[in-house]
Order: structure tokens, then C-alpha cells, then sequence
């Protein structure tokens, strides 16, 4: 379980998050949404502390840190029980998917070579990129270099896998291959917080759907919650804007 407790973020004057609290139970798909800028980004790396928070608590199963205080051994810890994956895949150009796989386990895990091979060909495998395990980033579509970074994402097994607008930079008709992957990892139990603007992946796929702006947890709920009746005004709003959209079904 996943449990955050009045997150507080400011980049000098401007405040990005504004005592957000959130808990995403073990297995559960949470998908944040809202309009760009809002926090969405920020919230789900202050998890990890790729942007630590200035003021909450953040716990991930037993690991509870503080993190106004938190030592270097609290943030690895946390670290190292999630995974990141990002909008721009954050592959290494010289390296092939296998060798991108293959070196969270080697470098930070320190798994022996050959068994954090036969790790990752399976994860590669899980999300089909058998056939492409030997290729370089450049010669891969952006979808598979994003299945890429899923596997390897996957291979550390972590607790909770945090996505972060993972299709954005993606040409359209790459988007379902991803979202397709993204969903046979949720039907197997995986804990997930995805911040995206899939409002059909969130609407079919979360459990959880959390609506955020200017920094604030404006509206939570369950999918039909918020997509068929929001509360908030300020939700009907937003979601006003997909309007024909939300009912899409991601390819894959």
C-alpha cells in the first residue's frame, strides 16, 4: 500500500503541491488526471524523491519516510521499491533493449550478469519485444522503446511501477501497443500510479481515479465516479473537454 500524507512542493514562490494526500491500496491502478501544470508530475516524483517534497510523509508497504528529514538510506530504500517509467523512455542510445534492461538489475541490484539476462529476456518477452531484444533504441518505434522501458521497469521488481504520462510522446498510432502492455500488467496485480490524459485507459483500466489542479486533490473516486458523476465542479469542467473521448477503448 501506498500512503501519502500532506504533500507540499514549492519551486520558489510558486507552490506545485498543496498538502495532497493519497492511498493507492496493493494491486490497485490509480490514474492521476488534470490539466497540464497542475502537480500530477511532480506528485508522482516526489514519491520516489526524483523531486523530493518539502513537507509530507510518503510510505510504500513498511517503508514510512518523512520527507523533510529523510536520510540517504530512507530515499534509496524507496527508490529502490519502485520503478519509473518515463514520457521520453530514458534509453540508453548505445546500448541494445536486452543491455537497457539488464543494467538497473546489474548496476543497482548487483544480480550476477547471466541471471539478469535471462531476467530480462523475460520481461522483454512479457511485453513482445522477443524479436527485438538485440536492437539499439534507434532502431525501434517509440512504442517499442516504451515497452522497453516497461520491461525494464518490470525486471526490478518493484512494489508500486509509477508511469508518468507514458503515451504523450508517442505518434498515435503507437499509443494502443503501450496502453495494451500497460493493461495486461494491471490484470496481473501489479500496483500502478499512472499519471496520464488516456481518459479512456483510465476510464476502463484504474481502479482509482484521482483529479488534480493548481496542486490541490480536488475530486477521488472510482472511474464511474468520476467520469459519470463528479462532485466538483471543477472536474465536470475538465472532463467536459473529452467529451466523446473518454469512452475510447485503447487498442491492444
Amino acid at each position: 500500500m501506498i500512503v501519502l500524507e500532506g504533500l507540499e512542493k514549492a519551486f520558489g514562490a510558486l507552490e506545485v503541491l498543496r498538502g495532497v494526500d493519497l492511498t493507492v491500496k496493493t494491486g490497485e491502478v490509480c490514474c492521476v488526471v488534470g490539466p497540464s501544470g497542475s502537480g500530477k508530475t511532480t506528485l508522482l516524483r516526489a514519491v520516489n524523491f526524483l523531486a523530493p517534497a518539502d513537507k509530507g510523509r510518503i510510505t510504500v508497504d513498511d517503508i514510512a519516510v518523512d520527507a523533510s528529514d529523510a536520510t540517504r538510506e530512507q530515499m534509496m530504500a524507496l527508490r529502490r521499491s519502485t520503478a519509473m517509467v518515463f514520457q521520453q523512455f530514458n534509453l540508453f542510445i548505445h546500448r541494445t533493449a536486452i543491455e537497457n534492461v539488464m543494467e538497473g538489475l546489474v548496476v543497482v541490484r548487483k544480480v550476477k550478469k547471466k541471471e539478469a539476462q535471462e531476467i530480462s529476456g523475460f520481461f522483454l518477452q512479457k511485453v513482445g519485444l522477443e524479436d527485438k531484444m538485440h536492437q539499439y533504441p534507434n532502431q525501434l518505434s517509440g512504442g517499442q522503446q516504451q515497452r522497453v522501458a516497461i520491461a525494464r521497469a518490470m525486471a526490478l521488481n518493484p512494489r508500486v511501477i509509477l508511469f508518468d504520462e507514458p503515451t504523450s510522446a508517442l505518434d498515435p498510432e503507437l499509443v494502443g501497443e503501450v496502453l495494451g502492455t500497460m493493461k495486461d500488467i494491471a490484470a496481473e496485480g501489479m500496483t500502478m500510479i499512472v499519471v496520464t490524459h488516456e481518459m479512456g485507459f483510465a476510464r476502463e483500466v484504474a481502479n482509482h481515479v484521482v483529479f488534480i489542479d493548481n496542486g490541490i486533490k480536488v475530486e477521488e473516486g472510482t472511474p464511474e465516479d468520476i467520469f459519470m458523476n463528479p462532485k466538483e465542479e471543477r472536474t465536470a469542467r475538465f472532463l467536459s473537454n473529452y467529451t466523446g473521448r473518454i469512452g475510447e477503448q485503447p487498442n491492444g
